[in-house]
C-alpha cells in the first residue's frame, strides 16, 4: 500500500514541560506506526520566554506572576506535569530555575541542518527538565553538542556568535504569523495541525490517517 510521505514541523521550546511530554509520547507513536509512515521530522523554534535574561529567575515565583497563580497551584501542576511525563518514559527533576532559550534554538537550527536535531533536543530537554540545567549556558550548550555527535568546536563557534540568530527569529515570526501561540504545536504537512502534549495513540491515530491513503 502506498504511503504518502509526512512532513512534520514539531513547533516547541525547550523551556515547555508539555514540549518534553509531547516529544516523547510523539517518539512513541512514530515507533508503534514503524514503516508505515515515512516521516521527516524537524524542530520550530517557539520561546515561551523571549523577554527572559540570561541569568534566568526562580521557577515558582515567576510562574507565580507569569499565570497569576498561587504557590500551591504551581506546585500542584508541576506535580501533573512529573506523572504526564512517568507516563509516556520521561522523568522530570527539579526545575529551580527558568532561563533564556534563545542561543539553545539557534544551536537546533544548526544541529537540525547536520541531522542531529532530534538528538539534540532530546539531550538539551533531558538537561533541563531531568537534571535543572541552564539550556541556554555556553558550556552546556557545547557539552551536549558534543555528546551527540556534532563538532564541539563548531558548536562553540556558534554560541560565542549570533550565527543562526537571524533565522531563528525568522522562523518563532513565521509561526506566530501562523497562530501558533502554545507549545507543542505539530503540523503536518504544513496544514494539519495537532496541538498540545498529546497522548501516544492520539498521536499515532492523527499520523495513521494522515499516511494511508484514504
Amino acid at each position: 500500500m502506498e504511503r504518502h510521505p509526512l512532513d512534520i514541523a514539531f513547533v516547541s521550546d525547550v523551556a515547555c514541560p508539555w514540549c518534553a511530554i509531547g516529544l516523547a509520547s510523539f517518539e512513541q507513536a512514530l515507533a508503534r506506526l514503524g514503516d508505515e509512515a515515512a516521516v521527516k521530522l524537524r524542530f520550530e523554534p517557539f520561546e515561551l520566554n523571549p523577554d527572559m535574561a540570561p541569568g534566568g529567575v526562580e521557577t515558582v515565583p515567576y510562574l507565580m506572576r507569569k499565570y497569576g497563580r498561587t504557590a500551591e497551584q504551581v506546585r500542584e501542576t508541576q506535580a501533573r506535569i512529573r506523572e504526564r511525563g512517568a507516563a509516556v518514559g520521561f522523568a522530570f527533576g527539579e526545575r529551580r530555575h527558568v532561563w533564556n532559550t534563545f542561543d539553545a534554538h539557534r544551536m537546533l537550527h544548526w544541529a537540525g541542518q547536520e541531522g542531529r536535531g532530534l538528538e539534540l533536543k532530546r539531550a538539551l530537554l533531558l538537561a533541563y527538565h531531568g537534571q535543572g540545567r541552564n539550556p541556554g549556558a555556553a558550556d552546556v550548550l557545547v557539552e551536549l553538542a558534543g555528546a551527540v555527535g556534532l563538532d564541539a568546536s563548531r558548536a562553540k563557534a556558534i554560541v560565542e556568535g549570533d550565527e543562526f540568530a537571524a533565522e531563528v527569529r525568522d522562523r518563532e515570526r513565521y509561526w506566530r504569523q501562523r497562530g501558533v501561540s502554545a507549545v507543542p504545536t505539530v503540523v503536518v504537512n504544513d496544514s494539519h495541525v495537532i496541538e498540545g502534549a498529546q497522548p501516544p495513540e492520539a498521536f499515532e491515530q492523527a499520523l495513521r490517517s494522515l499516511a494511508l491513503p484514504r
